[in-house]
């Protein structure tokens, strides 16, 4: 007998928002989303998904549940990640903020980080991404050959092992950073030996290049030799003047490699005129490139050389979705001396690009949800969804509606993994007191977010 999973109730907030649904899945794999014409009642076999404690039947057992019109979204995917930096800022501080003293701090702290030390943070962070229903990763890895060949590939090879072991609860991708001052021979080979190790792909940040040109050209003829994906920083820099995102996507084209680049930050898109940044949008989007916005770090680093105005350095949102780019919005950094916030909460990181890009509407908060799911999966070259065929890899949420999800950011939830419930959510807090918990029903009765479904 095979393993199954039927839910029932389920809310699908991205698919239609006027039925609930019924979604069936055997051996991992989703074999059916059905409509429903209202809500079912449950059945005796059927448990209540808040009143169920998270333990899996045997294999080869059928699992029933009742979602009670909680929302269920395809698990997170989250596009840009650095593990490998995550909770270092103890470690590596940065006094004035800037992204300048971050790279300086870090690069000169990289050689003293022990194999054993980057595990343990790559760990924690990619089981913290996980926990809030992230199910694929992809980080950066600092790729400093200038301290020597062993030190670099220390940092991919604790990444590896990481990856092996988290590999039945995530997919994890992994772009060393090419150096962008001294992309030499040495470099190069370097690369090579780290993509011949497993590395997904090639990353770095050639707009910090004195000749980004040459080391882009350099990034796309290793990347065709192995056949890997190049994922790039591209102009985050509040000067208007920086365009590699422009010479990248024409690389992309002369390569014919759409869905094969991605780049991210895209910050001086913002801080130039509309005349300036439209054919480069329009330039991303014909040559396919994926982009990624992180508006967390983005917000933090940006602007400060500014006076007053100060530039926030998040990019153009809107228009790149108005433009047809895949755009995901992803946590960057947690915790370390680039942004010394974060969790790698990628609802949360939805609600802060919301906030930055002026995203309020309906239509725009339910985008805001697409750019942690639907989106960086494209952006990842991972087939994820709720649709027969594909893996059951999602997540339930104590929320009904989009505007709910972004309004409580609901800490209830269940994180599933090609149907196996990785994390259950625990009990909802109850108020300390019976009048409280008398007030607070009534209110949420009276007051909710829930719609009328036809």
């Amino acid at each position: 007998m095979k393993s199954s999973l039927r839910i029932v109730n389920a809310a699908l907030p991205l698919r239609d928002e006027n039925a609930l649904f019924t979604l069936s899945a055997e051996e991992g794999v989703w074999t059916a989303v059905e409509r429903q014409e209202g809500a079912i009642e449950s059945s005796p076999e059927t448990m209540s998904l808040d009143g169920w404690s998270g333990e899996m039947p045997a294999e080869g057992s059928a699992l029933k549940l009742d979602a009670g019109g909680l929302a269920v979204l395809p698990a997170f995917v989250d596009a840009h990640m650095h593990l490998d930096k995550a909770f270092s800022l103890p470690k590596v501080g940065n006094v004035t903020g800037t992204l300048e003293e971050a790279v300086r701090n870090y690069s000169d702290a990289v050689p003293n980080f022990t194999k054993d030390e980057l595990k343990a943070r790559m760990m924690r962070a990619a089981l913290q991404a996980i926990s809030y229903g992230s199910t694929t990763l992809r980080s950066h890895l600092d790729f400093h050959v200038r301290h020597g060949r062993e030190v670099a590939l220390r940092t991919i090879e604790a990444a590896l092992e990481v990856k092996e072991a988290l590999a039945p609860y995530a997919t994890i991708q992994l772009f060393p950073m090419l150096p962008y001052s001294e992309l030499t021979e040495e470099a190069l080979d370097t690369a090579a030996e780290a993509l011949r190790m497993g590395a997904t792909g090639l990353g770095g940040a050639p707009h910090l290049s004195p000749e980004p040109g040459p080391d882009i050209d350099r990034v796309f003829e290793l990347a065709e030799r192995y056949g890997c994906p190049i994922d790039l920083h591209a102009d985050e820099s509040d000067n208007p003047n920086i365009r590699t995102a422009a010479y990248i996507a024409r690389k992309t084209l002369d390569y014919g490699w759409a869905g094969k680049v991605t780049v991210g930050h895209l910050c001086s898109l913002a801080a130039m005129a509309d005349e300036d940044a439209q054919p480069i949008i329009a330039l991303l989007a014909e040559s396919g490139v994926g982009a990624v916005t992180l508006p967390g770090a983005n917000l933090y680093l940006q602007g400060r050389h500014d006076r007053f105005p100060v530039r926030r350095g998040v990019t153009r949102v809107k228009e790149l979705l108005a433009a047809g780019v895949p755009l995901a919005a992803a946590s960057d950094n947690i915790h370390d001396p680039f942004h010394p916030f974060g969790r790698g909460d990628l609802l949360l990181i939805s609600l802060v690009t919301a906030y930055a890009a002026h995203m309020g509407s309906p239509a725009d908060i339910r985008e805001a949800l697409r750019m942690i799911t639907t989106y960086p999966a494209a952006v990842a070259g991972v087939r994820g969804g709720i649709e027969p065929g594909l893996d059951a890899d999602f997540v339930v949420l104590d929320a009904a509606t989009p505007e709910e999800l972004l309004t409580m950011l609901p800490e209830q939830r269940w994180v599933w993994r090609r149907g196996r419930c990785l994390r259950a959510a625990a009990p909802r807090a109850e108020w300390n007191g019976g009048i409280l918990r008398t007030y607070w029903a009534d209110a949420c009765e009276r007051i909710h977010f829930r719609k009328e479904r036809g």
